[in-house]
Order: structure tokens, then C-alpha cells, then sequence
């Protein structure tokens, strides 16, 4: 397992500009350091240079060459002229190598060992760094010529490279103290930046910004109402996925980012909200035939008016979605077909009293008892839910309503679910899937629907379906249960679709077997527990 290091966005931006300012010091430093140490051994041989040709004119090295003065005399002069330059040493040399003169006395006379004389003693003026006996230095060599031009020796003038060393330090020294003073500026100045960054991410790091920015476009896409979000000057900065399809809904085919919103949807009066700063929610708007309900705020920062969002939904679909999730509609509709069916009952009950129909009367209601008892008994023994047992009865009332026969098989048999949770969801199945088959049976001969329910194993349990309609073809079957589409006009398209969703929810599966003009099956397995 990799650790990864997470370090704060304030403690990275320090690090990376002190890092950048170090690095261009030091780089600074390595340039200057260069060019002083160049600037000052280019003026330290140049003096060298100017000392050792002025030397090797001085008629006292000329003569004391020629032999006409003693080498003392040579000495004395070399190092009186040594002291008025300030350089560490000037040396005379004869043809020979021989020291005619030296800082140390003792070198007197004595060869010269340093190796890089060769040149001067063939007339070339060079500049060399060895080492001598007295330490490392720059030395530059000059021949010394009498006055019929004949070569009698060399001056060799000579500075320490320690004290270039030490002139380059001192040189330095000032680059360092503003190297320091420019870390500490660069210091103060990261710190200060990354905290104002800091304050205008709301104190937030680079990977919680991300993963807020993933969340809020997943909210946003995935969100079933639509979102629109305008700037200070009401153009339009963000529209999710449904905003894109509500609005192409009412004939709006092109992109409308950075439009202003009063050009593209004029109803939401959005400029009037930012200057006012009040809410608008749960108003309806009409959009080019499509209705809205609409809630708009402002969005404040730094008690600011910034711009404004709306979100939006198809009324339609809301009250559609409000009624058939709940199973509100099909409760409805279930009690109001049964209650028709005894209003009519009850009216010619009412009739024959009031025609004095007695014994016929007698017969009738017999009839009409012993038909509720038998199927009201039937579904009592076999339908132990008495919510499920009371919605097919209304079902039953409904589908005669329609001139159809709603016929629950023999074997039928819905036992007490161990959770009431799961009746809501077999309320729409059973709901949906028996409007659906009473609605095929339009311009058909033969008008029935058959329920089958029944435990089946492994704590599961059995729907099915069938009805005599129209059927389907396979091209349908595969669009039937996407939630829109229908085959009996607009906004229709919804049960099938909450059958899916239903029994998707239940963890369960549907299959589905029709054939145009031979009747359609659905059926439907779903996960249920029975009540001990």
C-alpha cells in the first residue's frame, strides 16, 4: 500500500516560492561571484602587466644585467618598487634562471624552480598560475632587453591568488547579505500569498475543491429538475442535462451559454430579481405551451447580488409522478369504479321500490348478495392482505366498468407480507399492469384479464398479467417500459415505467410475451416474505 503525502496548499505555495527564490539567488550568486572573481584577476593582470614592462625598462635591472650593478643594489630597487605597487613580489632573472632578486633574501642566487619561465627566455611576454614558494599566484613575465636589443634576463611580477580569494569575498559578501534579505522578502511574500489564495478558496485544498467540483457536476447532471444559473450581467453561465431538455422541449435547438437569459427565457424575469433581491418559488411560468413551476434566488457574495439560479420542473410530469408514486390514482380510481358500480346498483334498487317491484326486488338483491359474497369470499380466503384484496375488488369493479372481465385465477393466493413496506410497490404493479391490459382491449371482440398471484420458491413471488389485446411487436416490446413512450398518444407512458422502476426497486425481474392480435402476458417475479 502506497502512502501519499497530502500536504496543505499554504505550506506547497511557501515551499515552491522560497524554492524559486533560493534557486534564482544561488544562480544570481554563481554569476556575479563569477564575474567579480574575472573582473578582479583581469585587474590584477593588468597591474601585474604594467608593473613587469615599467621593471624591465628601470635602467638599475638594465645595468645590473649588464653587470655594471651588484645584486644588492638590484635587490634594494626590486623591493623598494615591490612596496610602492603593493604586489608580493618582483623577481629579476638572468639569462640563466638565477634570481637576481626576491621577497626572501635566501631565494638569491639561486635558480628559479617554478617550470613556467620557458617562454620569457625566448622574448615572449606570458601570463602563468603555479605554485611557488610562496604559495599560488598569477605571475607575468617580461624579457628585459640591453641597449642593442639583445635579451639579458626576465621580470617575473607575481600576486597571491589568496588575496583574489579574499578581494572576491569581501566582493561577495554583499551579494550574500541581499541573497538572505531577498529570501526573507520572498518568504514573507509566499506566505502572504498563499493565504490571500488560501481565503479565496474558502480555505479549502486542491483535492477537497475537486472532489466538490465532481459532486456538484453530478448533482447538477443527474438532478431531475432543471438548473439555470445567470452572471451579475444575466447571461447564462450553467444549464444541466434536464434545463437542456425542457428548454429543446419548446422549440429551443441552439446553445445559450453566455446568452442573456432575457433572450432566451424572458418569462423567468430575472433581471428585475437581481435588482430586488427577492425570491420567487413554486410560481408556474409558460413556456411556449410547456407549464412550470419555477423557483428563482439571487445568489449573494460578500452580500453582493452575483447573479441568480432557477430551477424548473414539468408540472405535468409532477403531478403525474405525485399520483402514480404514491399510488394515490390508483387507489382512486379503484374505489370510484367500485362506487359507481353500487351507485347503479343502488338506483335500480331505488327504481323497483318506488315501481313497486317487490318480489322481483327480492330476486335482485339475492343476486346481488350471493355475487358480492362469492367474489368478496374468494378474495377474502385467498387474498390475506386486505389492502390488496380491497384494491382488486375496485380493479374488478373497474374493468366491468369498461365492458371487460378482470378473472383472478383459482390458484391465486397473497399471503401477509412480513413488511408492509413492499405493498405500496405491489400496489403499482398490480395497478399499472391491470390499466395497462384493459386499455389494449380497446376494439377488441373478446375483453378479459386474467390475474394469476402466487408464492412461489425460494421466498418469491409470481405476477402475471394476460390479456386478449391488441398485443405487441418486438420492436415495441423493447421500447414499452422506457418511461415516455406509448402507442395511445401524448403524455402517456408512465405505467409501464413505474412497473420497472417498481420491481427494480423489489430487486426483481419482468418478462414480457405478446404477439400483435394474440394478446399480451406480463410477468413479474419479485422477492416476498410472508408474515409467520
Amino acid at each position: 500500500m502506497k502512502y501519499k503525502l497530502n500536504l496543505p496548499l499554504q505550506f506547497k505555495i511557501t515551499i515552491l516560492v522560497c524554492g524559486v527564490s533560493i534557486l534564482c539567488l544561488l544562480v544570481t550568486n554563481y554569476f556575479i561571484q563569477n564575474n567579480v572573481e574575472q573582473a578582479i584577476i583581469g585587474h590584477i593582470e593588468e597591474k601585474a602587466k604594467d608593473i613587469s614592462k615599467t621593471a624591465a625598462l628601470s635602467p638599475v635591472f638594465i645595468d645590473g644585467l649588464n653587470g655594471k650593478v651588484s645584486d644588492g643594489t638590484i635587490q634594494k630597487y626590486a623591493e623598494k618598487m615591490r612596496k610602492e605597487a603593493n604586489v608580493p613580489f618582483i623577481v629579476v632573472l638572468d639569462m640563466n634562471g638565477i634570481r637576481k632578486s626576491h621577497p626572501l633574501p635566501a631565494k638569491i642566487g639561486k635558480k628559479y624552480a617554478g617550470g613556467d619561465a620557458g617562454d620569457v627566455f625566448k622574448g615572449k611576454e606570458h601570463i602563468s598560475i603555479a605554485k611557488g614558494t610562496l604559495g599560488k599566484s598569477l605571475r607575468y613575465f617580461t624579457p628585459v632587453y640591453n641597449e642593442d636589443g639583445k635579451q639579458i634576463g626576465a621580470i617575473l611580477v607575481g600576486v597571491l591568488l589568496d588575496d583574489v580569494e579574499r578581494q572576491v569575498w569581501k566582493s561577495t559578501r554583499v551579494i550574500f547579505i541581499s541573497m538572505f534579505l531577498g529570501l526573507i522578502v520572498g518568504l514573507i511574500g509566499a506566505v502572504l500569498l498563499s493565504r490571500k489564495i488560501k481565503k479565496i478558496l474558502f480555505g479549502m485544498e486542491p483535492g477537497e475543491i475537486a472532489n466538490l467540483l465532481e459532486q456538484r457536476s453530478a448533482v447538477l447532471e443527474y438532478a431531475r429538475e432543471g438548473v439555470v444559473a445567470v452572471d451579475q450581467s444575466a447571461r447564462i453561465t450553467l444549464l444541466n442535462k434536464e434545463a437542456y431538455r425542457l428548454i429543446k422541449s419548446i422549440g429551443i435547438n441552439y446553445d445559450p451559454i453566455k446568452m442573456k437569459i432575457d433572450d432566451v427565457l424572458p418569462q423567468f424575469q430575472f433581471t428585475s430579481l437581481m435588482v430586488t433581491g427577492e425570491k420567487i418559488l413554486d410560481k408556474e411560468y409558460s413556456l411556449r405551451g410547456l407549464v412550470i413551476v419555477a423557483n428563482i434566488v439571487p445568489i449573494y457574495v460578500n452580500n453582493e447580488i452575483t447573479g441568480a439560479v432557477a430551477t424548473f420542473r414539468d408540472k405535468t410530469e409532477i403531478r403525474q409522478l405525485a399520483e402514480q408514486l404514491t399510488g394515490a390514482r390508483l387507489y382512486a380510481d379503484a374505489l370510484r369504479s367500485q362506487t359507481h358500480e353500487f351507485m347503479n346498483k343502488l338506483h335500480v334498487i331505488l327504481g323497483m321500490v318506488q315501481m313497486k317491484i317487490y318480489d322481483k326486488l327480492t330476486d335482485y338483491v339475492k343476486q346481488i348478495s350471493n355475487s358480492f359474497q362469492t367474489e368478496v369470499g374468494f378474495l377474502s380466503a385467498r387474498i390475506k392482505d386486505p389492502v390488496i384484496a380491497g384494491f382488486i375488488i375496485g380493479k374488478a369493479s373497474y374493468a366491468r366498468e369498461q365492458g371487460a372481465i378482470l378473472n383472478i385465477t383459482e390458484n391465486s393466493f397473497f399471503p401477509n407480507p412480513k413488511s408492509n413496506v413492499v405493498l405500496q410497490d405491489v400496489v403499482t404493479i398490480l395497478g399499472n399492469l391491470i390499466d395497462n391490459s384493459i386499455e389494449a382491449l380497446n376494439g377488441c371482440k373478446e375483453k378479459k384479464v386474467e390475474l394469476e398471484m402466487l408464492p412461489i420458491e425460494n421466498k418469491k413471488f409470481s405476477i402475471k398479467v394476460s390479456d386478449t389485446g391488441v398485443g405487441m411487436n418486438l420492436e415495441v416490446q423493447d421500447l414499452v417500459f422506457e418511461k415516455g413512450f406509448s402507442t395511445k398518444g401524448e403524455n402517456r407512458g408512465i405505467g409501464l415505467y413505474l412497473v420497472m422502476e417498481a420491481t427494480k426497486k423489489l430487486n426483481g425481474k419482468i418478462t414480457i410475451l405478446s404477439k400483435p392480435g394474440k394478446g399480451t402476458t406480463l410477468h413479474i417475479i419479485i422477492p416476498l416474505e410472508r408474515k409467520e
